[in-house]
């Protein structure tokens, strides 16, 4: 596996926060998620493979329902 770890920045309307999510496969075969924001504690959560599966499908269902501006 390789040791890769994504970080998304968010695009919060205030821009005097800044949110970063961070994702990587844990050592128990596990979707790590944390959410950190410069003024709270930062959160995760930790999915096995059909929950981050689910959570996938259901990500992408809701970006399509995004309207786009093109």
């Amino acid at each position: 596996m390789a040791k890769v770890k994504l970080l998304y920045c968010g695009t919060e309307k205030s821009q005097t926060e800044n949110y970063t999510l961070v994702m990587y496969a844990n050592s128990n075969n596990e979707i790590y998620i944390s959410i950190d924001s410069e003024d709270e504690q930062p959160s995760f959560i930790c999915l096995d493979r059909s929950t981050a599966i689910k959570l996938s499908k259901e990500l992408r269902k809701e970006i399509s329902n995004l309207k786009t501006d093109e």
